[in-house]
């Protein structure tokens, strides 16, 4: 299950990061969410330089995987 609509859409970094802040959005605080989203952030940042499409494809799948750990975490304490 993904966690939002359309992560099989998601092809590029910066589709990634939009889908990832768009994630946050479902968190139950503001604090919660103001964490990922710096932690998104940086990862992207980190990872702006990668250029290895196979590698990059893998960070995509992790990342949407990660996203949905965390929201089924998050669901399960409210």
């Amino acid at each position: 299950m993904c966690p939002l609509a359309g992560a099989e859409l998601v092809r590029t970094p910066l589709h990634l990061y939009r889908y990832l802040l768009r994630c946050c959005k479902l968190l139950p605080s503001a604090a919660v969410q103001t964490h990922y989203k710096h932690a998104i952030r940086q990862s992207f940042n980190s990872h702006a330089d990668e250029d290895d499409s196979e590698r990059i494809q893998i960070m995509i799948q992790r990342a949407i995987s990660d996203a949905d750990w965390i929201l089924n975490k998050y669901a399960k304490m409210k």
